[in-house]
């Protein structure tokens, strides 16, 4: 179907989406985190993949790693812009620790330990935490990260790996239970 699309045959490329859509919207929301722009960026991707089908090379990858590609690197150029930057450290890990049905007793305990993770997190410095947050907030892989950071996968590896030991010391330190393996 890409390649028939690459010569211009537009009922293959309907039949290509029809079946690849699903699966790459997934990718884009899984790092975009909001429908509306995974939908954008779904669009704007198929434009390139129709543009540029001739440009797919069977030898280097499969045709859905081709498209996912595109698509992933077009959802984290939307992060880059800014436009919808990554959220906040201490918002996505609020809203990460929110129970609904805990009772008030248990809601007072969740607040002070997330007051104290937040003081944990504000004591990492800014490459830890937002290495942290796209790898752990976001779902982002180290590759991921790293690209969207435009630092080496190591330097970010190590800035998580880091992070993590600080904070899982601070906790310690402040009487918050951690999670367990």
């Amino acid at each position: 179907m890409l390649a028939a699309s690459a010569l211009g045959d537009r009922k293959a490329f309907a039949e290509l989406y029809r079946e690849t859509s699903a699966k790459l919207f997934a990718v884009s929301l899984r790092i975009v985190r909001e429908r509306q722009l995974a939908e954008e960026v779904l669009q704007d991707s198929f434009v390139s993949i129709w543009n540029h089908a001739s440009d797919y090379a069977r030898a280097k990858s499969a045709p859905t790693t081709w498209m996912a590609a595109i698509v992933r690197n077009r959802s984290l150029d939307v992060l880059r812009r800014g436009a919808h930057e990554v959220e906040d450290v201490d918002e996505a890990l609020a809203s990460a620790l929110v129970d609904e049905s805990a009772a008030p007793a248990r809601d007072l305990e969740r607040a002070a330990e997330e007051h104290s993770i937040r003081d944990c997190l504000g004591e990492l410095d800014a490459d830890q935490r937002q290495s942290i947050a796209l790898a752990f907030f976001h779902g982002l892989s180290h590759s991921e990260a790293a690209q969207h950071l435009r630092r080496p996968l190591g330097t970010v590896k190590t800035h998580i790996r880091r992070g993590l030991a600080r904070l899982k010391d601070c906790l310690a330190r402040v009487g918050v239970a951690g999670p367990s393996r």
